[in-house]
């Protein structure tokens, strides 16, 4: 499902960004460049939402956006061919304690991506690679996901979700949080059942798991 508020054109001439500054007024700036130079792929409204908020200092992912420099490229040049964006002055480095965590958090999303069955399949494949590490990233951060991602809100976010990851995110059929729901997933798989809860309903910590994010 291509998300409803994606808009985007392409322009004739490339586009150079300035160098980052932290403020929303620039971070709205790079968002706007980015989607002038799109070339209509359904996830471009994604990509330049993260890529703006980590180019201006938002959001916890790292520079490429967890991805290796070759497939960061790859991306740009496929979404954005037209937008030339300077090097990053922002980093964040991979936790390596965490990297067992990384690698159950992976094969989740691998097993959960939506099914390809159109003629840009192997794209869409490559894709979907990409945004398992983009979220894996994003899940070290310590704010709600979309706010990790870089993303504008959580209904965007839930977008990506649905739109790249339809099986999993159609399990999370009470709208959990939705770090909280991979997690829970994870545990579930391990036989892990820590709440002691009848029901979520009833659950001292339904505000941590359930409320607004």
């Amino acid at each position: 499902m291509q998300a409803e508020f994606l808009s985007s054109t392409s322009v004739a001439t490339a586009t150079v960004l300035e160098s980052p500054s932290a403020t929303p007024a620039h971070r709205e700036q790079v968002y706007q460049s980015l989607l002038q130079a799109a070339i209509g792929l359904p996830n471009d409204l994604f990509f330049a939402q993260m890529l703006a908020s980590q180019y201006t200092g938002v959001g916890y992912l790292p520079r490429t956006l967890g991805l290796s420099e070759i497939a960061f490229q790859t991306l740009l040049n496929r979404h954005f061919p037209r937008c030339h964006l300077p090097p990053s002055l922002y980093d964040r480095p991979l936790d390596i304690n965490r990297i067992p965590e990384l690698d159950d958090l992976r094969q989740l999303l691998k097993a959960g991506v939506s099914p390809l069955n159109n003629n840009n399949a192997f794209d869409l494949a490559e894709e979907q690679q990409w945004l398992i590490e983009i979220v894996l990233h994003a899940c070290m951060g310590n704010d709600h996901l979309w706010q990790d991602l870089g993303l504008w809100s959580r209904q965007a976010l839930s977008q990506l979700l649905q739109q790249n990851f339809e099986p999993l995110a159609a399990r999370n059929t009470q709208n959990m949080k939705w770090k909280k729901f991979f997690y829970k997933q994870l545990c579930s798989q391990e036989g892990i059942y820590v709440c002691r809860a009848p029901s979520c309903q009833v659950c001292s910590d339904y505000h941590n798991c359930f409320s607004e994010e």
